[in-house]
C-alpha cells in the first residue's frame, strides 16, 4: 500500500509520516535490506510490529538502539507498534524507499479478492525461468480463481466469452529494473521517469557534443594560416606527413583531456542547480563510480581523435613551397566537407529551436485548457480524520471566516495525489459480459460540483432536501454515452458488494449527468465516472477569495490547532497539485530550453570560426574589391549570402525531423496542440538571424581592414 500515510505520536506532538508501507514478513526474502539491529527474518511475523530505517531510528530515539521501543502510529496515532528491526537507509535512487515498514497483519482487508488491485506483489523467479514463461501461469490463475469470483458479480460462463464481448482482464510481470523508466501503470510507488525523455536528452547531448567537435575542426582550420608556415618549414626540414598527423592528433587529445577537467569543475559548480531543475539528488561521487570512470577516461581520447582527425589531415596536406610563398591554399567555396558540417550545425539548431517552441506551447496549452472544473483558489486540508467527530464543526467554523466562499468534503479530486477507486456497474440487476461497465466511483457531497465550478449537462446535483439521494448517482457524459441510455435521468444502475462471504447487489438511480471534466492527466482520455452522495472524511476543500488567500491559511491553521490539538496541519492549493501532475513535462521543457541555448551558443562559436576562416581565405579578394569601390555593406552581404544558402539547405533536412520527433512526443497526450506551420517557418528564420548576427561581426571586421596591408606583397 504505497499511498498509506500515518501519523506518529512523539510525546504530545503528532508527526505526519508519508513514507510508510505495510508489507508481508516475506519482504526481506525478496529485497536485500541489511539490518543494523534485530532480525529481519522474523521482524514482521506478528501484528503491531514495525521495521524502521537508520535515519528514522535517530530521529525518534537518538540512536540505532531502537529494538523493543514503541511507536504510536495510525491514522489517529492510536495504535502501538514495537520496533523489531532497524535497517540501513535504502539508496535514494531506489523505487522502493520507505522509512517505516509495518506488519501486513495489521491491515484489515478481506483477503483473496482476485478482482481487486490494492497491493503490489513482487516475485523472485527461479534461476533459468523467464518472465514470459512464468506469465503462462496467469491464465490458470484467472480461470481457476478470478473467473469463480467474477461469476458472483456477473453472468459469464468462461473468460473466452468475457473477452469476445470486448472486455479485457490480464496479469503481467514488470521487471524491477524497468519500473522507473518503462512502467506506465497506475498505482506505482512514486512518479516514474520516462525512457523516451532519457533517449531524447541523450540524443540532444550527443548532438551538442558533435557540434563542439565540429567547432574544433572549424576553429582549427580557421587558424590554419597561422600554422601554414610552421608546417611548410617542418616539411622542408624532413618531417613526414605521418609525424605531423600524430602531432596534431596529440594536441587535440590533450585539449580534450583539459576540457574534461574543466567540465568536471563546471559540473561540480552547477550540480545543485541541475538537481533543482531535474528533481534529482545526484552527487559528484556517483560520477566517479568504476562503471562511469572508464567511460570518462576514454571519452576525451575518443573526442580528441574524432575532432582532431580532419584538421590533422588538412594541415598536414599543405604544400611546403606554396605556403612558404604565402599561399595557404584551399578555397572556402570548394570545401564540401566544411559546408556539410555547417549544414549539420544549422539543422541541429533549427530542430532544437522548433522542439523548444512546441514543448513550450504544449505546456502552455495544459496550463490554459478548460478542464471542466475550476482549480483556482481551492484550498485543500488533508488528514481531516484527525478531527474525529469535529469534521462538520470544523468546516462550519471555517465557513464563518471572511474570504471563504464555500466548502466541500473532498476525498476525491481531479488532480494528482488524490484518492481513486473504481467499481463495475451494470444496466441490469444481473451483470454479464455485455451490460457491465467499469468506471471511477467517487463519493461527494452536495457542495462539491458548485465549488469546483462543474456544470450539469442534464438533470440535477445532489441535494440535502432529497432523502432518496442516498441511493442516487450522477454520471459523466462519457459514462452516459457508453451506457447508451436514450434519457439517462431516472434509469437504474446496479453494482455488487462482497463481504463476509455474501454478495449484495445495490441499485442507484441516475439523477444527473455532469459535463465531462479531465479528472486524470491530459495524457489520458476522459473515462467513465460516477458520483455517489456521501461525505469522505479524509479531506476538506475550501473556495478562497484570491485577495485573502494568505490570511485565510493562517486563520484556518489557528482553527485547526484549536480543534485538532497536536495534529499536523497539512494543506495545499489545488492548482499546485495540478502543476505537480505535469512536473516531468515542465522539467523536460526547462531542460530542453537549457540544451537549446547551449547548442545555439556552440553553433554561434562554430559560425564565428567559419567566418574567421572565410575572411582569412578571402582577405586579398576583399582588398581588391575595396580598391575597386566596393562598400562595407556590399562586402558583408557577399560574405554572408553563402551562409544563408546553407541555412536554407539545413531547413530542408531539419523541418521533417523536427516534425516527426514532436509529432511522436505529442502522441503521449490525449489532449494536445496541433503542429502549426509557423513553428517550422520561424525556426529557420531565427537560425538565419543568429547566423547573420554572428557572421556579420567577422565580415564587418574584414571589410574595414586597410586594403593596402592585404595587397602590399602583390
Amino acid at each position: 500500500d504505497p499511498g498509506h500515510i500515518v501519523r506518529l505520536k512523539k510525546g504530545n506532538e503528532y508527526i505526519r509520516e508519508p513514507n510508510t508501507v505495510f508489507a508481508d514478513s516475506t519482504i526481506f526474502n525478496v529485497f536485500t535490506l541489511p539490518a543494523i539491529a534485530g532480525d529481519t527474518k522474523t521482524a514482521l511475523n506478528e501484528p503491531n510490529t514495525v521495521v524502521i530505517n537508520e535515519t528514522t531510528a535517530h530521529k525518534y530515539f537518538g540512536n540505532d538502539n531502537a529494538i523493543g521501543k514503541i511507536i504510536t502510529a495510525g491514522e489517529k496515532a492510536d495504535e502501538n507498534f514495537k520496533v523489531t528491526a532497524v535497517i540501513k537507509d535504502i539508496p535514494h535512487n531506489s523505487h522502493f524507499n520507505f522509512d517505516f515498514i509495518f506488519s501486513m497483519k495489521n491491515v484489515d482487508y478481506p483477503w483473496g479478492q482476485f478482482l481487486s488491485n490494492n497491493f503490489l506483489t513482487y516475485i523472485v523467479l527461479k534461476e533459468g525461468t523467464t518472465a514470459k514463461q512464468f506469465e503462462k501461469n496467469f491464465d490458470v490463475i484467472i480461470n481457476t480463481y478470478v473467473l469463480n469470483q467474477a461469476k458472483q458479480y456477473m453472468n459469464i460462463s468462461s473468460m473466452d466469452d468475457f473477452k469476445k464481448a470486448g472486455n479485457s482482464l490480464q496479469f503481467s510481470l514488470m521487471p524491477l529494473k524497468d519500473i522507473h523508466l518503462y512502467s506506465d501503470r497506475t498505482g506505482e510507488m512514486g512518479v516514474n521517469g520516462n525512457i523516451q525523455y532519457v533517449s531524447i536528452f541523450s540524443i540532444v547531448a550527443l548532438l551538442v557534443l558533435l557540434l563542439a567537435c565540429i567547432n574544433f575542426m572549424n576553429l582549427s582550420t580557421a587558424r590554419s594560416g597561422g600554422r601554414a608556415k610552421e608546417v611548410g618549414i617542418r616539411k622542408v626540414m624532413g618531417t613526414n606527413k605521418k609525424s605531423l598527423i600524430g602531432q596534431f592528433l596529440t594536441e587535440s587529445t590533450l585539449m580534450s583531456i583539459l576540457s574534461l577537467i574543466v567540465a568536471v569543475g563546471m559540473v561540480w559548480l552547477s550540480l545543485s542547480y541541475f538537481n533543482n531543475l531535474s528533481g534529482k539528488q545526484l552527487k559528484m561521487v556517483e560520477i566517479f563510480q568504476p562503471k562511469y570512470l572508464i567511460f570518462l577516461l576514454l571519452l576525451p581520447v575518443f573526442i580528441g581523435l574524432l575532432s582532431g582527425v580532419y584538421p590533422a589531415l588538412y594541415l598536414s596536406s599543405f604544400n611546403p613551397i606554396a605556403v612558404l610563398k604565402g599561399n595557404a591554399g584551399g578555397s572556402f567555396k570548394k570545401s564540401n566537407i566544411r559546408n556539410g558540417l555547417v549544414v549539420f550545425q544549422f539543422a541541429t539548431t533549427i530542430i532544437l529551436i522548433a522542439c523548444t517552441i512546441i514543448v513550450y506551447n504544449q505546456l502552455n496549452y495544459i496550463q490554459t485548457k478548460k478542464l471542466g472544473f475550476n482549480r483556482d483558489q481551492v484550498l485543500v486540508i488533508r488528514g481531516t480524520t484527525a478531527l474525529g467527530n469535529n469534521k462538520e464543526a470544523f468546516k462550519d467554523e471555517i465557513l464563518k471566516l471572511g474570504g471563504i466562499k464555500n466548502a466541500t468534503f473532498a476525498g476525491f479530486l481531479p488532480v494528482g495525489n488524490s484518492s481513486r477507486t473504481d467499481n463495475s456497474f451494470s444496466k441490469e440487476a444481473v451483470m454479464d459480459s455485455k451490460n457491465g461497465l467499469n468506471m471511477q466511483n467517487w463519493e461527494i457531497d452536495d457542495q462539491y460540483i458548485p465549488l469546483l465550478g462543474m456544470e450539469m449537462a442534464i438533470g440535477r446535483n445532489f441535494s440535502k432536501d432529497f432523502m432518496s439521494d442516498s441511493s442516487a448517482i450522477i454520471i459523466n457524459e462519457t459514462a452516459a454515452k457508453t451506457l447508451d441510455f436514450k434519457n439517462p435521468i431516472g434509469q437504474k444502475l446496479f453494482t455488487n458488494f462482497a463481504g463476509a462471504g455474501v454478495t449484495v447487489t445495490k441499485s442507484y438511480t441516475i439523477v444527473g449527468v455532469v459535463k465531462n471534466f479531465n479528472f486524470e492527466s491530459l495524457r489520458e482520455n476522459i473515462g467513465p465516472l460516477c458520483f455517489r452522495y456521501g461525505k469522505p472524511d479524509w479531506a476538506i476543500a475550501f473556495k478562497v477569495n484570491a485577495a485573502d488567500a494568505k490570511s485565510v491559511v493562517s486563520q484556518v491553521e489557528q482553527k485547526w490547532k484549536a480543534m485538532a490539538a497536536g495534529q499536523p496541519f497539512i494543506f495545499h492549493f489545488m492548482d499546485d497539485a495540478f502543476d505537480d501532475m505535469y512536473r516531468v513535462e515542465r522539467r523536460t521543457g526547462e531542460l530542453g530550453f537549457v540544451f537549446a541555448i547551449i547548442a545555439i551558443l556552440i553553433a554561434c562559436l562554430g559560425l564565428f570560426g567559419l567566418a574567421t576562416y572565410m575572411a582569412e581565405q578571402r582577405i586579398k579578394e576583399i582588398g581588391i574589391r575595396k580598391v575597386l569601390g566596393a562598400t562595407v555593406t556590399g562586402i558583408v552581404q557577399m560574405l554572408s549570402k553563402e551562409f544563408m544558402l546553407l541555412v536554407l539547405v539545413s531547413a530542408v533536412f531539419a523541418i521533417p525531423i523536427a516534425w516527426w520527433a514532436m509529432n511522436k512526443w505529442l502522441q503521449n497526450f490525449a489532449y494536445r496542440i496541433t503542429l502549426d506551420w509557423w513553428v517550422f517557418a520561424i525556426s529557420p528564420i531565427i537560425a538565419m538571424i543568429i547566423a547573420i548576427a554572428t557572421v556579420s561581426t567577422q565580415a564587418m571586421k574584414a571589410a574595414h581592414k586597410n586594403p593596402v596591408k592585404s595587397l602590399r606583397n602583390e
